[in-house]
């Protein structure tokens, strides 16, 4: 049986007092963990929160479970929150930390939570909205620096564990769920809903294993010291983090956890001799690049770096492995709707590309009318899919169900929009997602593909490619550039440079310079932004 909360208890019997989880000057053994999980699960059954669908008595419950949100920067609660929901058959729910008061009330609403667990700082924003939120029954506060005063109702964190029975949990079950939240850049925030056994198999361990018991002979607890960098309510983080615990691995969380705080990851890999780390792409790869070159740090410990979410380009990757020599990079391809889907390998630097990776099992190219898989080396571009152990849909979206997970000639797929091409050798080529795609003059243009090669120039620090409207084309690619430091506009350098990798079609009509591109705290392009920023700039 695989089902999250289970394997952890599993491998917490075998290496109780190895570390598992290190948040500032707080160690916490696998047994610590397991006790402090298993208290917080306590607490929420006492509350009367748990798994409805055993008992018959669903009451409006679409999952059959409880959910239970989490509204919480890094640190050791986040990953107890998820375990001690699990334990407690009720689903987690992640909150981006960033949303303000309406924003919360419909992912609330839209989520159906019935208990909220969250940073202290958040309580203001909290009490200004909980007269609307009727339906929730439980608040448990995290301390933190800004010594906000216990909402009136709430219960402290720890004084709630303090007070709980470490009960060893009962009735675990393959169908108890996970959910993942996304999207919110091109659309409201969607829930995706998977059964633990097929997100565990699909998108945190992806070795196939028939038993817990094999993933207890596989474990390496001395091995791996993992530093995912991402925010804990993204996907990528999260992810990294119950990957490598499911190794037998020590996760660590940086000490500034609230920003993207370059110093602080070395500084950590070099205190905690991490091993791995994990980010999302170039938005992490570049100041942690330009903080190696302004600080000296021993980050000799250091043999893995993985990155998911978004673009890893072949000229950051050359950086870093000359930077930490002997650093393996591991890029990823998938989605919250699909698990792990492909990844590449670079350990030389001269052989780093940005695009190509060898698909998963179950991954495949589905033709662009979705008739059929694409066999390799057509030249066609068709959409990445995956079949097998995908999620059983959107919460309460049968629409958006039917149209990301479609079944075609019997067989269910996962399709959450990425085009690409499969390549003669077998390896894909990705182009990027279908929602970024700019129609100029009927040609279908993929923004990330436009952004890949301007980073390509010197003076790129980043960038960011949308459509603008245009009376000739329809819609004309245009460039939000961010310069590096000293670096003049320069529109015919930057055009130059894409026309050496791209179709001449594909260059930039228009540039915009800014002095910083908004991202997503999990790196990812904020699309929406991008476009009000070039209209406000080209009107």
């Amino acid at each position: 049986m695989f089902n999250l909360a289970w394997i952890h208890e599993a491998i917490a019997e075998r290496i109780p007092h190895d570390e598992c989880l290190v948040y500032r000057e707080r160690r916490f053994d696998w047994a610590a963990v397991t006790e402090r999980t298993r208290r917080l699960a306590d607490v929420l059954r006492e509350h009367g929160l748990g798994c409805h669908r055993d008992r018959g008595d669903l009451q409006g419950h679409e999952s059959g479970q409880d959910h239970v949100a989490l509204y919480l920067y890094n640190g050791n609660e986040y990953l107890e929150g998820m375990l001690g929901c699990f334990k407690a058959r009720v689903a987690p729910v992640n909150v981006n930390y960033r949303y303000v008061g309406e924003e919360l009330i419909y992912l609330f609403e839209n989520s159906g939570v019935r208990a909220v667990i969250y940073h202290a700082c958040f309580a203001p924003t909290l009490e200004r909205i909980r007269d609307r939120l009727p339906e929730i029954r439980l608040w448990i506060q995290v301390a933190d620096e800004s010594n906000e005063t216990l909402l009136e109702g709430a219960v402290d964190y720890e004084a709630a564990l303090a007070s709980a029975h470490a009960t060893p949990p009962v009735n675990l079950s393959p169908d108890d769920l996970y959910i993942l939240y996304t999207g919110g850049t091109t659309g409201k925030p969607k829930g995706v809903l998977w059964r633990q056994e097929d997100f565990f198999r699909s998108a945190v361990y992806t070795t196939p294993v028939r038993s817990v018991d094999e993933v207890i002979e596989s474990l390496r607890p001395a091995r791996f010291r993992c530093l995912p960098t991402p925010p804990f309510m993204h996907g990528a983080a999260h992810w990294a983090a119950f990957n490598f615990w499911y190794s037998g691995g020590t996760v660590i969380v940086q000490s500034q956890p609230r920003r993207l705080d370059a110093d602080d990851i070395w500084s950590t890999v070099e205190r905690e001799r991490v091993t791995a780390v994990t980010i999302v792409g170039d938005a992490f790869a570049r100041p942690l690049i330009d903080q190696l070159a302004a600080k000296d740090y021993d980050v000799s410990s250091l043999r893995l770096l993985t990155s998911g979410g978004a673009i890893l380009t072949a000229a950051l990757k050359r950086e870093l492995i000359e930077c930490i020599p002997g650093l393996r990079i591991r890029d990823t391809l998938g989605s919250s709707e699909s698990g792990s889907q492909a990844a590449q390998s670079t350990t030389d630097a001269g052989a780093a590309t940005t695009g190509d990776f060898e698909l998963a099992p179950d991954s495949l190219v589905l033709r662009e009318d979705m008739g059929g898989a694409l066999s390799a080396g057509s030249d066609e571009r068709g959409w990445l899919a995956r079949s097998g152990r995908v999620p059983l849909g959107y919460l309460g979206d049968p629409d958006k169900t039917a149209e990301t997970f479609p079944t075609i000639d019997g067989v269910r797929y996962s399709v959450p929009g990425d085009r690409a091409i499969l390549e003669a050798d077998g390896r894909l080529r990705l182009l990027g997602r279908d929602s970024a795609t700019i129609n100029s003059g009927g040609e279908k243009i993929f923004a990330e593909e436009v952004e890949h090669a301007l980073k390509h120039h010197p003076d790129v620090y980043d960038a960011v490619v949308v459509g603008t409207p245009d009376d000739r084309f329809g819609q004309a690619v245009t460039a939000i550039v961010h310069l590096r430091d000293g670096a003049s506009p320069d529109d015919t350098s930057l055009s130059d440079v894409v026309r050496e990798q791209l179709a001449r079609y594909k260059t930039p009509r228009r540039y915009v310079y800014v002095d910083e591109i908004t991202r997503s705290p999990s790196g990812k392009p904020d699309y929406r932004w991008a476009r009000e920023t070039a209209g406000n700039a080209l009107t």
